[in-house]
């Protein structure tokens, strides 16, 4: 009412010609801001410039150093395998051992690369791995010396793979991605440094140390005598099973050997076996005694482990 008032009277006046005037106009509104204008203002207070974040130096975790006591897991056959530093050991029998034959002498210095050795003798569970995937043969026999039924049988998958060859033994290993171990790496495994007799030292063998003498008359489970680990975790160095190695045999090897990772002569008849078995006595499972048989050869007392360099 207050707007229309003003606006009849101008009217009134302006009809008697007494004066002129310009109807009132109602305010006008604020004029609105352009849409993308509004969107951009307002993105643009919400924005904040924030320091730089600091980005951490990548850091590596070092490789722990490789000494006596590392193991190895291998990926195919699950093996354990120790590790023997390299460096200088007292190979073959001095003259002072009443017990030593002549092809253990003379006792020299060897100097061996870093390797790996399997922990235990392959298995029967584990040999039977690499039949099934066609790389190695069946045992040439079932049995053991009191056991008909020993290969294939589930009470006796954790022991000795025996009644395998030289040929089979070097076929499982390169299977598995390692190899035979030379006579030298085997002696220092069982060993160490210092020219003991047996795995564990100078003391005569027992019952509790190893399976020898015929007193059980056949093989028995891998790692059943803890106390007979060799310097380096090896185990089953002395009796149970014969184990062949990868050098030809010859009785006088060790007379002109090399004095650096000697690797057996270049040919012969026979391959070499250490170890000894469950039907020797304490002479034939010394670290020291050496036995050979031609590389198709194999009988209930005869089985074998594997090695593999070490890089360094």
């Amino acid at each position: 009412m207050r707007r229309i008032l003003p606006t009849l009277a101008c009217l009134l006046l302006t009809g008697l010609g007494l004066i002129g005037c310009t109807p009132a106009q109602a305010p006008s509104a604020a004029p609105t801001p352009e849409p993308s204008l509004l969107a951009t203002s307002t993105a643009a207070s919400a924005t904040q410039t924030l320091p730089p974040t600091a980005t951490s130096a990548p850091t590596s975790t070092p490789t722990p150093a490789l000494r006596i006591g590392s193991t190895l897991t291998s990926a195919l056959d699950q093996m354990v395998e120790v590790y023997v530093p390299a460096g200088d050991f007292l190979m073959g029998s001095s003259d002072s051992d009443g017990m030593a034959y002549a092809n253990e002498k003379p006792q020299h210095t060897v100097t061996l690369a870093a390797f790996w050795i399997d922990q235990t003798v392959v298995t029967n569970g584990k040999y039977a791995l690499c039949v099934q995937a066609k790389a190695c043969k069946a045992p040439r026999a079932f049995s053991s010396n009191l056991h008909d039924h020993y290969y294939g049988y589930a009470e006796y998958t954790d022991f000795p793979a025996i009644n395998t060859s030289w040929n089979d033994a070097q076929a499982y290993c390169q299977w598995a991605g390692r190899r035979l171990p030379t006579e030298a790496e085997w002696e220092k495994a069982a060993r160490g440094t210092d020219g003991r007799l047996y795995p564990w030292g100078n003391n005569p063998p027992t019952a509790d140390l190893a399976n020898f003498g015929n007193k059980i008359w056949d093989v028995i489970k891998t790692g059943s005598h803890p106390g007979d680990a060799s310097p380096y975790g090896a185990l089953d160095m002395a009796g149970n099973v014969w184990q062949w190695v990868a050098d030809w045999y010859a009785p006088d090897y060790y007379q002109h050997s090399p004095a650096q990772n000697p690797a057996g002569p270049a040919t012969g008849q026979a391959r070499v076996q250490r170890g000894g078995s469950y039907h020797y006595s304490e002479i034939g499972i010394r670290s020291a005694y050496r036995f050979s048989k031609a590389p198709a050869y194999f009988d209930s007392e005869t089985s074998f482990r594997c090695a593999q360099s070490a890089t360094p």
